[in-house]
């Protein structure tokens, strides 16, 4: 059983601009009392081919932690356009929410991230050097993918961790249209719904990228 459980987790300030913050506001139950703190840490995925893009972009500790159900907002800075190539910066990417204790990562929350002009103008004839000032992400917060790695959380008897389990899926009643954009290099299945409760609370239209392995398949518990 795992000391923590991950209850909710909402995605704020949701479409926004490429270069505002990024916040959510997490919820978690602390079953056991954990003397060392939990690590929570921010990644966005900078290519579909090629993971040295990925950017961490913010991890905080937060402990020690009693008994009881916690909320707090992270937030994290944007990425820095800089160090994405210029054909990466619009299109479908993936961003990585993890929570670890010990450095022994227990649970990960993947979301697409759609980055577009918001101009229609923009749109149909995008510029040939890429006006990031214009550019607005939108999380796909509907489609989220958790997955728990069960871990010892006793310093005292720290074992190696099994293979990394995904919660089961959970039906929903909203419509797909999903459109596939692949990559021969990194692989991942369509991101789904699962037991923690997400707030629905973006456009119902998905866009799906295959990427590496990021987000594990998922494996019924």
């Amino acid at each position: 059983m795992s000391a923590v459980n991950l209850t909710n987790v909402s995605v704020l300030n949701n479409p926004s601009p490429f270069l505002s913050p990024f916040q959510f506001e997490i919820s978690y139950e602390c079953l056991l009392p954990l003397k060392d703190d939990l690590e929570w840490k921010l990644t966005y995925v900078g290519s579909a081919e090629d993971e040295t893009y990925d950017q961490l972009l913010e991890s905080v500790l937060v402990g020690p932690i009693n008994v009881g159900n916690y909320r707090f907002v992270f937030e994290a800075d944007p990425p820095d356009a800089l160090k994405i190539r210029e054909e990466d910066i619009i299109g479908v990417t993936v961003l990585l929410l993890t929570c670890s204790y010990l450095g022994q990562e227990f649970v990960r929350v993947g979301y697409y991230v759609n980055n577009d002009y918001e101009d229609e103008h923009l749109k149909e004839e995008p510029p040939h050097k890429v006006l990031i000032d214009k550019v607005q992400r939108n999380i796909l917060a509907d489609k989220p993918r958790v997955t728990k790695f069960p871990i010892n959380f006793h310093p005292e008897n720290i074992e190696q961790s099994e293979q990394p389990q995904d919660l089961p899926e959970i039906e929903t009643e909203q419509e797909e249209h999903q459109q596939t954009v692949a990559s021969p290099q990194r692989n991942s299945e369509e991101l789904n719904p699962v037991d923690c409760e997400i707030k629905n609370d973006v456009k119902e239209e998905t866009e799906t990228v295959l990427l590496k392995d990021h987000l594990p398949p998922v494996v019924s518990a």
